[in-house]
């Protein structure tokens, strides 16, 4: 595994495997330990690279002005590689969407991965309870990791390997920084403030997205909206999986992908 960091203002990326560009992006939280029992499934077909988004993992200094998708995205785009495959998890699908449409001269193809257009619910909109993000904000500023355990139970509720599920992220996280306190709770805040869903009737790139059945962040119910306003994507529903299905179900989700890209 090599990892980059060309100039110092620029963010580090972990990359390992040969063939064609896959890139990883990590949800709210975390960081790209997330993916490490995932990404060997991929390796032997593609060159996989993680980037830890903004103030979080290896680039946790690297907390922008103002913490909003495009910030984000403007951050990333330096440090992707060219004709690449984008592949976004919860928060960093929502990332991931912004990319493919400011910048698809290096975005070819999109996956999302348990995420959205937006996050929390609204009129005639699925999504995460107003009340629900409420407490998380006030919960983080006083005990921030008790707060991500409480996250990382609802991401894992529902599936059958919960338990094992929850261990396995918190083990893989553990050998990466902490994250960004002023990170952690801007990112937060994007959950209930950005809605991408006038733009992804824009993206233009072949799109897969994957969900789980048991999602009660991107609930099923979600699913149909999503792709009514993103028609020319795929979607493929894992019936026992949750939030997480690259840790319930890494071999389902790695065909998935395979599959899309054949």
């Amino acid at each position: 595994m090599t990892s980059q960091n060309n100039k110092a203002s620029e963010l580090i990326t972990r990359t390992q495997g040969t063939g064609k560009d896959l890139v990883f992006l990590h949800g709210w939280g975390m960081n790209s330990g997330v993916f490490a029992e995932f990404v060997p499934l991929l390796t032997q077909t593609f060159r996989v690279t993680t980037i830890d988004l903004p103030g979080f993992g290896e680039n946790h200094l690297h907390v922008p002005g103002a913490y909003t998708v495009a910030t984000l995205a403007a951050k990333i785009e330096k440090v992707l590689p060219d004709n690449c495959v984008l592949v976004g998890w919860s928060l960093g699908g929502l990332v991931a969407q912004q990319l493919a449409l400011i910048a698809p001269q290096k975005v070819q193809k999109l996956i999302t991965v348990a995420s959205t257009a937006r996050f929390i619910a609204g009129p005639g909109w699925p999504g995460i309870a107003p009340a629900l993000l409420k407490q998380f904000e006030h919960d983080l500023v006083t005990d921030y990791k008790k707060t991500l355990e409480r996250f990382l139970a609802i991401q894992a509720m529902g599936s059958d390997t919960a338990r094992q599920d929850i261990k396995l992220i918190k083990s893989s996280m553990a050998t990466y920084p902490n994250p960004s306190q002023a990170a952690l709770a801007d990112a937060l805040a994007l959950l209930s403030t950005e809605d991408l869903r006038s733009d992804i009737t824009q993206i233009k790139q072949p799109t897969l997205r994957i969900f789980g059945r048991l999602d009660s962040l991107v609930p099923v119910s979600a699913i149909d909206p999503i792709c009514e306003l993103h028609p020319g994507c795929d979607a493929i529903v894992l019936s026992k999986a949750s939030h997480a299905p690259f840790i319930s179900h890494p071999h389902k989700t790695a065909d998935a992908i395979r599959q899309f890209l054949s």
